[in-house]
């Protein structure tokens, strides 16, 4: 097949780009590469670096594509906060450019990656996509309403959809900023150099942590799967795990004595957070293999940043 990843050069878009090459099919990538690397991708990935706003572009890059995948978007909660139009401009206005720009050249079925974080605070757990989204950030705002685009334009101008709400996704590779990091991978790097763990909140909060090699075949699974278009399906690991438990693992696997502070007066997010996988289960064949333990040892072996003093 031929495909277009929006947003290939980050985290999750490269992982699924190289993966697609390593199948055989035919990548490009279109990624402003404002956190992401094109050294992750592997050399048949064809990446152009553009503005997923930049419509003419879009008319080019997907000529001939059978499935696009849309992964471009801003993603930190906290930074969201502090700049919400930003994060509507990208996360929502590029999504619309995108959806226009498909339904002029004709390409007929996109996946929109979505996240867990539409769900904000819920009283049922584990979380399933009937549930009614309570987004708690800018961040989450602007991905459920690009879900709401694509699936209403999808509809209107006869495009297959499918939505896959990624929870917690961790592993090699993960972006690491100097503010705002992703929680596994700053943890991973503060135990290794024995520094200090800083929990928000009492530690107790639940989150859903997968390892992206399963979200990558979620992924894969979504591009040809059949009976699926206008879903949503979650894709996470389906296990609950405190933040206390994680800070426990970490400890474990790096063999290292940080200093953890709990700070209980910071917001921690919402208190549980699982996701229901029994319809990633049904309509993809998703079966998650990679338990937290291993992930950890997995991210710590090969992502050389976190070893580093």
């Amino acid at each position: 097949m031929r495909f277009l990843i929006t947003g290939a050069a980050g985290f999750l878009g490269s992982a699924l780009a190289n993966q697609l090459v390593r199948e055989g099919h035919s990548v490009r990538g279109l990624d402003d590469l404002s956190t992401g690397s094109p050294d992750a991708l592997l050399p048949d990935v064809h990446l152009t670096r553009g503005d997923i706003n930049d419509r003419p572009k879009l008319w080019t890059l997907l000529q001939d594509v059978d499935c696009v995948y849309h992964l471009a978007a801003r993603v930190s909660v906290p930074e969201s906060v502090l700049y919400p139009r930003e994060y509507n401009h990208v996360n929502v206005g590029g999504t619309v450019t995108l959806m226009e720009a498909m339904r002029d050249v004709g390409v007929r079925r996109v996946v929109l990656i979505s996240s867990g974080a539409v769900y904000g605070e819920q009283e049922h757990q584990p979380l399933s996509e009937d549930a009614r989204p309570q987004p708690r950030s800018p961040y989450a705002v602007s991905k459920l309403s690009a879900e709401y685009y694509v699936n209403t334009i999808g509809r209107l101008w006869g495009i297959e959809t499918v939505i896959l709400r990624v929870f917690n996704a961790y592993g090699p590779g993960q972006h690491l900023p100097p503010v705002h990091a992703p929680v596994i991978p700053h943890f991973l790097k503060q135990a290794w150099s024995n520094g200090t763990i800083v929990v928000h909140g009492d530690g107790n909060q639940t989150r859903d942590y997968v390892f992206v090699d399963d979200v990558v075949n979620a992924m894969v699974a979504a591009a040809s799967a059949t009976q699926i278009n206008q879903r949503i399906i979650n894709v996470g690991s389906g296990t609950e795990t405190s933040v206390r438990e994680l800070v426990q693992l970490i400890l474990e696997v790096t063999g290292s004595h940080p200093q953890v502070i709990y700070n209980p007066r910071n917001d921690g997010g919402v208190q549980r957070m699982c996701a229901d996988i029994t319809l990633a289960r049904e309509l993809l064949g998703y079966q998650p293999t990679v338990g937290l333990r291993q992930g950890l040892q997995l991210t710590l072996e090969k992502d050389a940043r976190i070893r580093q003093r």
